[in-house]
């Protein structure tokens, strides 16, 4: 790049919004950011799929902003430049970080909501400069109403003297893929029956709320699992069709029963699951209302009442702490014992301890 073409960028960049050419930072942070912004440039004409960008952040302050952006990055986002900082912040419904667990031989989702990331910036830009390479994947809901999905990747740079972190990366747009996966997940994860989720969202959504307890987001969650009393008989009394018919009574109470923030779906067979955070006085009321709403319910087939009632297992995390790492099969273990107590004392009853 020669000289006349290096005070062009440079002017253009601080022309656009740039902090860091026009705040007095080193000489070796201004000329390596003059430097990406020509290749990136560049690099924006001849792949149109890509869009280039570079962040910054300072050690001591909350806010990251960006020295660079491709046209393309205003495109999606619909914004001037004044505005993509706060516009895409905004935006911003959750970010996903996948690995590869060569144990269970599968991909791993790790979701971050928008709430969390402006919760920790400071533990979350520290892994990021640790790691020295961002992978994640955000998802947003953009001001004119559209959802698109954004593949992040980008190399950290550090300048030690300026206290400035640099992300130099590019931004590649995977709404397709991820509406796909979005489809897979629907499709194989929820239950045809009943249409409530599955066991396997269940370990998604404790595993990300054992990462949440970890980070100290949430204080408490609790796991409910919860079998149908009888439900044998139901079947041997009224026939299966009969059974199938409890059994969509009850996800209909579960689901109206519930808050928002709760969440339910069928373990297997008769056995079905209630998720909530907050700590044990919340489950015991989650189990409760659960409870004595099936109680109350008048499950009818063919003109003929048949009655239902629920026996729960309750465990709440809080419960775990100092006995050993807190895992989704320690959790769904204790709870089963606990079902099983409730079983043994006589069914249609809450068991949250032994």
């Amino acid at each position: 790049m020669s000289k006349g073409e290096g005070w062009r960028v440079a002017s253009d960049l601080a022309g656009a919004g740039g902090k860091i050419l026009a705040g007095g930072f080193s000489q070796r942070l201004c000329r390596r950011l003059t430097e990406c912004v020509a290749a990136l440039a560049t690099l924006e004409k001849i792949s149109s799929p890509i869009v280039p960008y570079i962040s910054a952040w300072h050690e001591h302050e909350k806010i990251l902003w960006y020295e660079y952006v491709g046209a393309g990055f205003l495109a999606l986002l619909g914004c001037e430049r004044r505005e993509v900082d706060e516009v895409f912040r905004q935006s911003i419904v959750d970010r996903r970080l996948y690995r590869y667990a060569e144990r269970e031989s599968r991909v791993e989702e790790e979701i971050v909501t928008r709430a969390e990331l402006q919760g920790d910036q400071a533990g979350l830009r520290e892994e990021v400069k640790k790691a020295g390479v961002v992978e994640f994947v955000y998802q947003l809901a953009l001001p004119v109403g559209k959802r698109i999905w954004l593949k992040d990747q980008a190399n950290i740079e550090i300048f030690v003297e300026d206290q400035i972190c640099l992300s130099i990366g590019c931004l590649t747009e995977v709404t397709k893929e991820m509406e796909q996966k979005d489809l897979l997940e629907k499709i194989g994860y929820f239950d045809e029956l009943t249409k409530l989720p599955k066991r396997t969202i269940l370990q998604r959504i404790i595993e990300m709320n054992i990462g949440n307890l970890r980070r100290g987001h949430i204080n408490d969650f609790v796991f409910l699992l919860l079998d149908l009393d009888h439900f044998k008989g139901v079947n041997d009394t009224y026939g299966h069709q009969a059974g199938d018919q409890v059994l969509l009574g009850f996800a209909e109470v579960m689901r109206a029963t519930k808050r928002h923030e709760d969440e339910i779906g069928r373990y297997g067979g008769e056995e079905f699951y209630g998720f909530s955070i907050g700590d044990l006085k919340n489950g015991l009321q989650f189990a409760e209302r659960l409870r004595l709403a099936v109680a109350n319910t008048d499950f009818i087939f063919n003109r003929e009442r048949i009655p239902v009632t629920v026996s729960v297992g309750l465990v709440a995390a809080s419960q775990l702490a100092g006995k050993g790492e807190i895992s989704v099969e320690e959790l769904v273990r204790v709870a089963d014992r606990r079902l099983y107590v409730a079983k043994e004392e006589g069914r249609n009853r809450v068991v949250y301890q032994g």
